[in-house]
């Protein structure tokens, strides 16, 4: 294994992340204040269990390690395309956990999702809506003093950062974020996305006015994604330290900006072949050698002839073996299992 890769693919959580080259000299972040790394990626008692299995099970090629590695050296994003069922949005809790990187902050991306969305959250109906009960129950007590929009807390307390906004804290090793299907946003947001991820750093206004005001503080502590523990942020900017580890997942349904692009390191997914099917059944169903090749082999040829998803065949493996079944049922429930993905192929059989 060359000396810069860290993650291994081999799925066994380890500190390797320790040994990660320094980053290029136009990559290299300074924020501040420090902050700890997250509970461990092998620490799983915080993440649901249905991801802690698809990061133990995931079954890695040879290329995607590489890929990952490059872009940990590089940190840079690294853009996963593929079709569905490919493992792309796994790839990032594979990482995480192989290299202790803890939970995977996760922004699932709409039509209508803007970079706002993913960087924080304020609410000034909350805040207007706390400082009216606030001064109501001053006045019915007495009591003198803040009024208004003081006594309803401060900005930072109905402000809330988003899975972005998180990963890019001054962590002392990188966070993974997982930007799910940014092939569905809108136009604008690769583009709005461009600057963020290359300078490595945000601002929020509203804590920049509330610093500027004479009796501001210069740090407040604010919610982060995931998470009830308070972090501070320094004069309404937040820049990182450890760039992290992004992985933006495509199905392939748009073009990207060459900008966007060149700022990318680029993983293209294809299907899995029969051996790698193999090691992905045996990794989630610990099935004994042989007994799953006939459906492998239905789910191989049904697939030349039409788009197939991986969780298809480990869904007709699983309840074919719960029902044992005889096997022209077997075979039968499997078709019905295991329908195109693609409107326009033909789903009627073999």
């Amino acid at each position: 294994m060359p000396h810069w890769s860290v993650y291994t693919g081999n799925s066994e959580p380890h500190d390797g992340i320790a040994q990660l080259p320094a980053p290029p000299p136009w990559r290299a972040f300074d924020g501040e204040p420090v902050l700890p790394p997250p509970r461990d990626g092998d620490d799983e008692a915080a993440v649901s269990p249905d991801r802690v299995h698809r990061a133990r099970t995931y079954v890695a090629t040879p290329e995607s390690v590489q890929l990952v590695n490059a872009a940990l050296v590089l940190r840079r994003p690294l853009l996963v395309t593929g079709p569905p069922g490919t493992g792309k949005s796994s790839l990032a809790y594979a990482v995480a956990r192989e290299l202790r990187l803890g939970p995977v902050l996760r922004w699932n991306i709409t039509s209508r999702s803007t970079l706002a969305d993913g960087l924080y959250q304020y609410d000034p109906l909350s805040r207007l809506y706390a400082a009216r009960q606030a001064a109501w129950r001053a006045g019915k007590t007495g009591e003198t003093g803040e009024t208004g929009a003081g006594l309803g807390g401060g900005v930072e307390d109905h402000l809330r950062l988003g899975p972005l906004g998180t990963a890019l804290l001054p962590y002392e090793r990188p966070r993974v974020l997982l930007v799910d299907e940014i092939d569905k946003s809108d136009l604008d947001l690769p583009n709005d996305l461009l600057n963020v991820l290359e300078e490595g750093q945000y601002e929020i206004p509203e804590l920049l006015r509330a610093a500027r005001d004479p009796d501001g503080r210069a740090g407040v502590e604010v919610l982060a994604d995931g998470t009830d523990t308070p972090v501070t942020v320094a004069r309404g900017r937040v820049r990182c330290r450890a760039f992290p580890f992004v992985v933006l997942t495509s199905n392939g349904e748009r073009e990207f900006p060459p900008a966007f692009l060149r700022r990318c390191v680029r993983l293209k997914l294809r299907r899995p072949g029969r051996e790698q099917l193999t090691e992905i059944v045996r990794a989630h169903l610990d099935t004994p050698p042989g007994e799953a090749d006939h459906l492998i082999d239905r789910f191989l040829t049904r697939a030349a002839d039409g788009e197939l998803a991986t969780d298809q065949l480990l869904n007709a493996l699983y309840l074919t073996g719960v029902a044992g079944l005889d096997a022209d049922s077997r075979d039968a429930l499997a078709d019905e299992l295991m329908p195109y993905l693609s409107a326009s192929a033909d789903g009627d059989g073999f």
